[in-house]
């Protein structure tokens, strides 16, 4: 199983929408998309292992400044704290 998979299989999971690659990728990228599916992005940052996290966004050219930086954003935005952010 790809690591893109994984990620997406834990995010996606308890979810009736279900997100790709790239929508989660511009979620990554553009914290008011993030916004528009807070679940998914909370199992993102939340559930997923942060190394996991670091290969998805890397395999997509997001680098480790970028996705710290999202996750700031999105923890900022939803009240929780994500390992990654911190």
């Amino acid at each position: 199983m790809t690591i893109a998979t994984l990620v997406l299989c834990a995010i996606n999971a308890p979810h009736s929408k279900q997100l790709d690659a790239q929508a989660l990728i511009s979620c990554l990228k553009n914290p008011a998309a993030a916004k528009t599916v807070p679940g998914h992005m909370s199992a993102f940052f939340g559930e997923v292992e942060p190394s996991l996290q670091k290969e998805f966004a890397h395999q997509f050219g997001i680098s480790d400044a970028e996705l710290v930086a999202s996750a700031k954003a999105f923890s900022s935005y939803s009240g929780e704290h994500y390992p990654i952010a911190a």
